[in-house]
């Protein structure tokens, strides 16, 4: 006996009614996801996680289902609100998908990156960010933020490059003592056969990522997603054209940051200018 279908929600967002008009195409039509693999040439497994809202829409897809169905350019019109939608789930779809990550490239403008945080540099920026939180509260996020850092050393991820802006350097979060254990621990993974930091001088000037952060996360199938995030939110973007936006602004600016031995020099003289 098969494993049951899994529940869908197509009232979620244009891409749970994507998959689910897929599912409901499929069934009318009294066809197996194998045979609609076969008919639109995708394979079985891709089109399960499209009709669960696992995984975005491939541009080639809505035509070969309206053409499979004659569903008279449903899924191409389903296809124009799914492709500009912000992911409903965002944060735990980050999640999961950086655990799947082969390379993950970040800028940082304001802040390290959770992969590399201290925990009593994490500890600082939760605080400050819900000073009337309990003690618990920050101390289980604390946890959380550390036990990400378990990608580091996983065999899924193969590299993680990252380019600092100087402001992330020379502001002291929690402290002299604090940010000079963080500052020696990025110094420390700037060149390693896994890990690249690059720095971003203030001299550089504006540049299309300046105010934000950005996240870039390419997956086995050597597709991309972008994750940009400010202040006080995020948005998870899969759509091919906007992820290219984003990567060439990324490529750009790692091509006027200094060097990984220029950066870990320029860490290590911030980390003693801290010194009591």
């Amino acid at each position: 006996m098969g494993r049951p279908a899994r529940p869908l929600t197509p009232h979620r967002s244009a891409r749970h009614l994507f998959g689910a008009e897929i599912r409901r195409h499929r069934e009318l039509a009294g066809m197996s996801l194998e045979r609609l693999a076969d008919i639109v040439n995708y394979s079985k497994s891709h089109l399960a996680r499209i009709e669960t809202a696992e995984a975005m829409v491939p541009p080639t897809l809505p035509a070969r289902l309206d053409a499979a169905f004659g569903s008279d350019g449903l899924f191409e019109r389903l296809y124009g609100l799914a492709r500009t939608e912000i992911h409903p789930d965002r944060y735990r779809r980050r999640m999961e998908l950086e655990a799947q990550a082969r390379v993950i490239d970040e800028y940082a403008g304001h802040l390290v990156p959770g992969l590399f945080q201290t925990e009593p540099y994490a500890d600082a920026v939760f605080r400050v960010h819900n000073d009337t939180a309990p003690a618990q509260e920050i101390e289980e996020k604390v946890a959380a933020r550390m036990s990400r850092q378990t990608l580091l050393h996983s065999e899924t991820l193969s590299e993680v490059s990252v380019i600092l802006d100087e402001a992330v350097i020379r502001r002291p979060v929690g402290g002299h003592a604090v940010m000079r254990e963080q500052l020696l621990r990025l110094a420390a993974l700037a060149d390693t056969p896994n890990t690249v930091m690059q720095l971003l001088p203030f001299t550089h000037g504006e540049h299309a990522l300046v105010g934000g952060a950005l996240t870039l996360m390419t997956l086995g199938d050597r597709s991309c997603v972008a994750y940009e995030e400010s202040i006080a939110s995020g948005t998870l973007f899969e759509d091919e054209e906007r992820v290219a936006v984003r990567r060439r602004a990324y490529d750009r600016l790692r091509a006027h940051a200094l060097s990984p031995k220029e950066t870990a020099a320029i860490l290590t003289a911030a980390s003693e200018a801290l010194s009591p």
